[in-house]
C-alpha cells in the first residue's frame, strides 16, 4: 500500500532529512520525503492513521501533514496555503519544472512551490537574498547571495502581502513583522546587538554592524533571544538552539567539519569546504585535547593548569603527564639564550677592550659612548631574555619564600642599578672608584654574562628534566591509538577512545593490543617485555588474558574488551609511576630544613663579605667589596640541594617500571633498602598457584589410563581446583571422558558417582572411611611418602576397591630458589607463612632452603607475626597475592603484591611486581640500594659545592693565595651545579638490576 501526503513547514534539506528519519521510526512504515514538491510517500503493509504521522512530525518540529492527495481530478480547489490537490503528485512534480503557469494554480505563489530555487523567475525582474544578508538590496538578475551563498529569490516571494504572514520553519515571529525594515536599520531598545546565527555564542555588541564571522547584519538582542513561550520552532529557526548550537566535541567528532546551518542534520565532513546545500563554509570542531596540569619538580604540592614558575622556588613547572612533544619550556629558553648571547658578547668585548693589544676600541669610542652602548646592549638581556628571573625574585620576596632567584635578582639587579647610576651621574661616584680615564667602573658585562650563564643552566636543566621522565614517555608511546572492531562480520578501524566493554576486536600480527581483555578466538605469542621486563614472548590461547600495549606475534586472533580507558593496566601503570615520581622520600626532610634557612644565611654572608672588604680590603676597596658581594650571591645554589632527591626518585621509579616493578611512593623505594626480614606466602608467590597432576599411582590390575579417565569423568561436575587439574591432565593425554550419573559432592572429602556400571569415589582418606573402605599398610606407606614430598593425594576407588591415587602438587616457580638465595646473601631473612599443611610447607621450605616457616596459618597469624617482628626492631617486607594477604601487606613496613594476584592485594601494597615472582623483589632491593646511594651522592655534591663555593666567593683564599672568584665564574659554577645533579641522577637509567 502506497499513500502520498503533502508536508507543510519544510524549507531546507535539514527539514526533509529530519522528517524522513522521524516517519521511518514508525513500525511497519517506509517513508520517502521530497523537498520540492514537499511531499511524503508512505509505503506500508498495514493500515495507519494521519494522527500517527502528525504526532511524529510534531516531535520533529513545526511541521504538519495534509490529507492524502486524491487520485483523480486535476482542478481541485486549493485549501489554506497548501499545494493544489492535483491527481498524481509524483507526475506533477516533473510537470511543474517545465510549465511556467497552470490553470490549476489559483496564485503564482502556489505554483512556485514546485520550482527549484535556481529556476524561479520574478515577474518584476527583481531578486533578493531570502536571508536578507544585505538588508533590502535588490538584484536585477538571478544568482547567489555574495554573503551566505544561498540562491536569490523573487522579491514577490520574500516580501509577500501582509495577509501571508504565516511563518515558515526559517522565520521567527519578530522577523515576520519587520519585513519592511532592513536588518541594517533595525534599532535595539536596549542598545545591544547579537549575530542572529550566534556565531560567537552570546557575545553582545553595543553598536549595530556585521558579524565578523559570517558577515550577516547584527540583530537587536530582543529579536534573536525570543521568549521560550513562543511556538515550537523548526530545525532552521534562529530562536531554536538545535541548529545554531555547535556539535559537542567527542573523540569521534573532534577535528571534523560541520555546516553551521545544519542543512543535513548532524552530518560531519572529514575535510574543509562548503555545505552542498546552502553553500556556507564548513566550520571545524575543535581537536579533543586532554587538559595538562603542571607541577614543580621540587615542590609537588604546587599544581596549576598551565605552564609557569613555582611560587616557592621559582623553578619552571613541568607537565604532570609528559607528552611525546618536545618541551615548550626548553624551546623558549633556547631562543632567549641565543638572544642573550647575541647581545652579551659585544658588551663583553666593549668592556674588556682595554685588554686588547693597542686598545683599538678606545680610539674609536670615548669611555662615555662606550658605556652608553654597553647599557643599550644590556637592556634586552635584562628586560627580555632574563626578565623572568627578576619576576621570580620579586615573587620570592613578596611571599618571603626565598630561593635561588632571590640571590640572582639581588646580585644582578644591584650590579645593573649601580652601573646605570654611575653612567648617568658619574660625579657622585668617589674618585677612588673611578678608572684612570676618569670614568666609573661599570658592571654591565658582568650582568650580561651572569644572566646568560644562568639562562644556559636553566636551558640545560629543562633538557635534562625531559630525560628524567623518559620511562613515562616510553609507557605513553606504548598506548595504541586505534583498533580494529569486528561488527556484523566486518572489520572497522576505530579510535581506542571509542572502544566499549564487550567489543570484539581483531589483533593482527605485529599490532599493539589496544585494551585489556581475553582471547575469544585463535592463539598467538605475545611480547610482554614492555610491561613485565621479561624478554621471552608468552604463549596465549583462547580464554587467556592479554594486556594493552603489549605486542602480538605472528598470528591473528579475536579478543573481547574487558577493561578500557583509564581502567587498563597500562593506564594504571602510567598513573602510578606519575604519582610516585612526585612523592617525597624521607631523606628529603633534611634537605627541606636546610633549604628554608639557606638563602637568608647566604645574604648575611654576602653583606658580611662586603663590609669586611670595604674596611680591610685593598684599594679600590668598594670595587673589591662589590665584586665579592656579587660572587657570594651568585655562586650559592639552593637548587642543587633541592633537586638532589626528586631527580633520583623520578629516574628510579621509571627504571623500576621498565623492569616490571611498580612503586607506589618514594618512601617505599627508599625504605626497601633497610628491609632485613621478608615474609612470603607460599601459594602463588613461591609456587605457581596452579595445581597440576604430577603422578598417577595404580594398585591391582588397574592401569594409569583407566584410573585417570574415571577420575576425570567423575570430576567433570566439580569446580574444585584439584578437579580442574585432573581434567586438564586427562585432556593432555587425549582421553575421552564419560558422563557420570548420580553425582554427589561431599564437602571437604571428595566426590561420588557412577560411570557406566561402575561406582567411583575420588577424594581423601576421610571419604574412604565414610564408605568403610580399608587402606592396607602398603598403600598407606606409599601415600605417606608422596605427602611428605608436599603433594596432595586423592584416592580413586572403583566398586569399593582402591584402584589407585592421583598426586597433585603446586609446582615451585623456577625463579624462587635463586631469588631466595640472593635475598639471603643481601642479609634478608626469608620466612614462609602458609595456610597449607605442615608436610607440604616443610617440603617447599626444604626445597628452597628456607629455615623458618609457619604452616596452617590464618590471615591473623600472618598479621601477628609481622607485629611481633616489628616490636623486635625488624624492618619487615611482606610479599603476597591473595585477599587473605591484604591485612598483612598493610601492616608490614613494605607491602609487595604479585601482579598476578587480586586487586585487593595490589591496592594494599606499596610495591607491585607485574611478573609475580621473587626475582622482582631482588631487583627492587638492588634498585632501592642504588637509588639511596645516588641520592647521597647528589646531596654530598650539593653540600660540598655550597660549603666550598661560598667562602671562596667571599674571598677567604685571597689573603693566603691571592685568589678571588669572579662573579662571572661564580655564575657559571652555579649554573652547572644543578645540571651536574641531574646528570648524576640519570646514571640510574643505565644501572643493572
Amino acid at each position: 500500500m502506497e499513500k502520498i501526503f503533502s508536508i507543510k513547514g519544510m524549507s531546507c534539506d535539514g527539514c526533509r532529512s529530519k522528517i524522513e528519519k522521524k516517519l521511518n521510526e514508525i513500525e511497519g512504515i517506509s517513508a520517502t520525503v521530497q523537498l520540492d514538491p514537499p511531499v511524503a510517500t508512505i509505503h506500508s503493509e498495514r493500515e495507519f492513521s494521519e494522527e500517527e504521522l502528525q504526532k511524529k512530525l510534531e516531535e520533529a518540529g513545526n511541521y504538519s501533514i495534509e490529507h492524502e492527495a486524491p487520485k483523480s481530478g486535476c482542478c481541485s480547489a486549493p485549501t489554506d496555503n497548501s499545494l493544489p490537490a492535483v491527481g498524481n503528485l509524483k507526475k506533477e512534480a516533473a510537470k511543474h519544472t517545465e510549465e511556467k503557469s497552470s490553470s490549476c494554480s489559483t496564485t503564482n505563489h502556489q505554483h512556485q512551490h514546485s520550482i527549484s530555487p535556481a529556476d524561479k523567475v520574478s515577474p518584476s525582474g527583481q531578486y533578493i537574498c531570502p536571508m536578507k544578508c544585505e538588508g533590502e538590496k535588490i538584484y536585477n538578475e538571478p544568482g547567489r547571495c555574495p554573503v551566505c551563498g544561498m540562491f536569490l529569490a523573487p522579491i514577490e516571494e520574500v516580501n509577500p502581502p501582509a495577509k501571508e504572514e504565516k511563518a515558515s520553519c526559517c522565520s521567527t515571529k519578530s522577523h515576520q513583522h519587520q519585513h519592511s525594515i532592513a536588518p541594517a536599520d533595525k534599532i535595539s531598545p536596549s542598545g545591544q546587538y547579537i549575530c542572529p546565527m550566534k556565531c560567537e555564542g552570546e557575545k553582545i555588541y553595543n553598536e549595530p554592524g556585521r558579524c565578523p564571522v559570517c558577515g550577516m547584519f547584527l540583530a537587536p538582542i530582543e529579536e534573536v533571544n525570543t521568549p521560550k513561550k513562543e511556538e515550537k520552532a523548526s530545525c532552521c529557526s534562529s530562536g531554536h538552539h538545535q541548529h545554531t548550537e555547535k556539535p559537542k566535541v567527542t573523540s569521534s567528532s573532534a577535528g571534523k567539519y560541520y555546516c553551521p546551518m545544519h542543512c543535513e542534520g548532524d552530518k560531519l565532513y572529514d575535510n574543509p569546504g562548503s555545505c552542498p546545500v546552502c553553500g556556507m563554509n564548513l566550520e571545524k570542531i575543535p581537536e579533543l585535547k586532554k587538559k595538562v596540569q603542571y607541577t614543580c619538580p621540587m615542590h609537588p604540592e604546587v599544581i596549576q593548569d598551565g605552564p609557569g614558575s613555582c611560587p616557592i622556588c621559582g623553578m619552571d613547572l613541568v607537565p604532570m603527564e609528559p607528552t611525546e612533544e618536545e618541551d615548550a619550556t626548553y624551546k623558549d629558553l633556547l631562543k632567549k639564550f641565543w638572544i642573550s648571547v647575541g647581545f652579551t658578547v659585544p658588551v663583553f668585548i666593549l668592556a674588556m677592550g682595554g685588554m686588547i693589544p693597542g686598545n683599538p676600541i678606545s680610539k674609536i669610542l670615548s669611555p662615555e659612548a662606550n658605556g652608553w652602548i654597553q647599557l643599550g646592549l644590556t637592556v634586552p638581556v635584562v628586560f627580555y631574555a632574563a626578565w623572568m628571573f627578576f619576576e621570580r625574585a620579586w615573587t620570592s620576596f613578596k611571599t618571603w619564600k626565598l630561593n635561588m632567584f632571590s640571590l640572582i635578582g639581588l646580585g644582578a639587579g644591584a650590579a645593573f642599578i649601580y652601573s646605570l647610576v654611575a653612567l648617568i651621574f658619574p660625579d657622585i661616584v668617589p674618585h677612588e672608584l673611578k678608572e684612570h680615564h676618569g670614568g666609573a667602573n661599570l658592571y654591565f658585562e658582568s650582568v650580561g654574562v651572569i644572566l646568560t650563564l644562568v639562562l644556559l643552566g636553566q636551558m640545560m636543566e629543562a633538557k635534562a628534566h625531559s630525560k628524567t621522565n623518559s620511562a613515562i614517555k616510553e609507557l605513553i608511546k606504548l598506548s595504541p591509538t586505534e583498533a580494529t572492531l569486528v561488527e556484523n562480520g566486518q572489520d572497522k578501524k576505530i579510535s581506542v577512545d571509542d572502544i566499549q566493554l564487550g567489543n570484539i576486536l581483531k589483533v593482527k600480527p605485529g599490532d599493539k593490543i589496544p585494551v585489556d581483555g581475553k582471547i575469544t578466538e585463535g592463539y598467538s605469542t605475545i611480547d610482554e617485555s614492555m610491561i613485565t621486563g621479561e624478554p621471552v614472548p608468552v604463549d596465549k590461547k583462547e580464554g587467556d588474558s592479554v594486556t594493552s600495549g603489549t605486542i602480538n606475534g605472528n598470528r591473528t586472533f579475536l579478543m573481547e574488551a574487558e577493561r578500557v580507558g583509564d581502567e587498563t593496566l597500562l593506564s594504571q601503570i602510567i598513573n602510578m609511576v606519575n604519582e610516585a615520581s612526585r612523592s617525597k622520600a624521607p631523606i628529603q626532610k633534611l634537605t627541606d630544613k636546610v633549604s628554608a634557612i639557606f638563602v637568608p644565611i647566604v645574604v648575611l654572608i654576602a653583606i658580611l663579605a662586603f663590609v669586611i672588604w670595604s674596611i680591610w680590603g685593598p684599594d679600590p676597596k668598594f670595587v673589591y667589596a662589590f665584586a665579592n658581594l656579587l660572587a657570594v650571591l651568585i655562586v650559592a645554589c639552593p637548587c642543587a640541594l633541592g633537586l638532589a632527591t626528586p631527580m633520583s626518585v623520578m629516574v628510579g621509579v621509571g627504571k623500576g617500571a621498565k623492569n616490571g616493578i611498580l612503586i607506589k611512593n618514594a618512601e617505599a623505594l627508599e625504605n626497601l633498602n633497610k628491609v632485613n626480614v621478608l615474609i612470603t606466602d607460599k601459594t602463588g608467590t613461591l609456587t605457581e598457584g596452579k595445581p597440576v597432576v604430577q603422578k598417577i599411582g595404580t594398585f591391582g590390575q588397574y592401569t594409569e589410563t583407566e584410573v585417570l579417565q574415571l577420575a576425570a569423568s567423575l570430576n567433570q561436575n566439580s569446580t574444585h581446583p584439584l578437579a580442574e587439574a585432573i581434567i586438564k591432565k586427562a585432556k593432555e593425554k587425549g582421553l575421552s571422558l564419560e558422563q557420570a550419573s548420580n553425582f554427589e559432592n561431599i564437602s571437604g572429602k571428595g566426590v561420588y558417582g557412577q560411570t557406566g556400571s561402575k561406582e567411583v569415589l575420588v577424594g581423601n582418606e576421610s571419604l574412604l572411611k565414610q564408605y568403610n573402605i580399608a587402606i592396607n599398610q602398603a598403600i598407606a606407606a606409599q601415600i605417606t611418602a608422596e605427602q611428605e614430598k608436599g603433594k596432595t593425594v586423592s584416592f580413586v576407588t572403583i566398586d569399593n576397591k582402591i584402584a589407585g591415587y592421583v598426586a597433585i602438587t603446586d609446582p615451585i616457580k623456577a625463579t624462587s630458589k635463586e631469588a631466595v638465595h640472593q635475598l639471603m646473601q643481601m642479609g634478608v631473612e626469608v620466612i614462609m607463612i602458609t595456610g597449607d599443611n605442615r608436610k607440604t610447607a616443610k617440603a617447599v621450605a626444604d626445597n628452597l632452603g628456607i629455615k623458618n616457616y609457619i604452616a596452617q596459618a590464618l590471615p591473623e597469624d600472618k598479621l601477628n607475626e609481622i607485629k611481633k617482628l616489628q616490636e623486635l626492631g625488624k624492618i619487615v617486607a611482606m610479599a603476597g597475592d591473595g585477599i587473605n594477604d591484604a591485612p598483612a601487606l598493610a601492616q608490614s613496613d613494605i607491602g609487595i603484591a604479585m601482579g598476578t594476584g587480586t586487586d585487593v592485594a595490589i591496592e594494599s601494597a606499596q610495591i607491585t611486581l607485574l611478573k609475580g615472582d621473587l626475582k622482582g623483589i631482588v631487583k627492587a632491593k638492588v634498585l632501592s640500594h642504588k637509588l639511596v646511594r645516588n641520592i647521597k651522592q647528589n646531596l654530598l655534591f650539593a653540600f660540598l659545592y655550597n660549603v666550598l663555593g661560598i667562602p671562596i666567593a667571599a674571598g677567604i683564599l685571597y689573603p693566603s693565595l691571592g685568589i678571588l672568584l669572579s662573579p662571572m665564574i661564580a655564575a657559571a659554577a652555579m649554573s652547572f651545579s644543578s645540571v651536574s645533579v641531574i646528570v648524576n641522577s640519570l646514571r640510574l637509567n643505565s644501572a643493572k638490576l
